[in-house]
């Protein structure tokens, strides 16, 4: 039952997100600007992001800024039902899910002052309702040790009001849009 809620639930957003909107270049704009003086304010050095999606709030012009400002950046590779996360550089190469990332990487990553996860929507828990292949779940389960902050991130808040999500589904501290921050 709440297998199937949860599937119509992401089958309405994702309806509703692939929708064309005028504003969304202004939105990612604004979500860029918070999250930019909220990393700078927290002192984080080490953040984990996701190279966005076609209808994910565009992080792009945040990676290149903080780049520029010499940030260790961090993003997933896939490797089987998960991923590991490997330092951000370029060229990026596109994958499996039309996802892009860049070349392969040994080295593991010791600690992440702060995530950036992208998400479809939450649960009355504040729990991720992710694209349903439980990747970032997985990836938690082992790494979530590491992760001092974790910031779910979408243009527009989509909540379900019901119980949507498992034990094993992720929480974050924070949720940011272009125009809430809720803790």
């Amino acid at each position: 039952m709440k297998r199937d809620e949860k599937k119509l639930f992401r089958k309405k957003v994702l309806k509703e997100i692939s929708k064309k909107k005028p504003n969304n270049y202004k939105k990612d704009k604004l979500i860029n600007s918070k999250l930019y003086h909220f990393i700078r304010k927290m002192g984080y050095r080490d953040i984990m992001l996701f190279i966005p999606l076609k209808n994910e709030a565009n992080i792009a012009p945040l990676i290149k800024l903080l780049r520029e400002k010499g940030y260790n950046l961090y993003v997933p590779y896939m490797e089987g039902d998960s991923f590991r996360l490997v330092k951000y550089r370029l060229p990026l190469m596109k994958k499996k899910f039309n996802i892009k990332e860049p070349k392969y990487s040994k080295r593991r990553v010791k600690k992440i002052d702060l995530a950036i996860v992208p998400i479809l929507g939450i649960d009355k828990h504040f729990k991720r309702i992710g694209y349903g292949k439980g990747m970032y779940d997985r990836f938690y389960m082992h790494e979530g040790h590491k992760i001092q902050c974790s910031i779910f991130l979408e243009r527009e808040t989509y909540l379900s009001s019901k119980t949507l999500t498992y034990s094993y589904d992720i929480e974050a501290d924070i949720l940011f849009t272009h125009s809430i921050v809720r803790i």
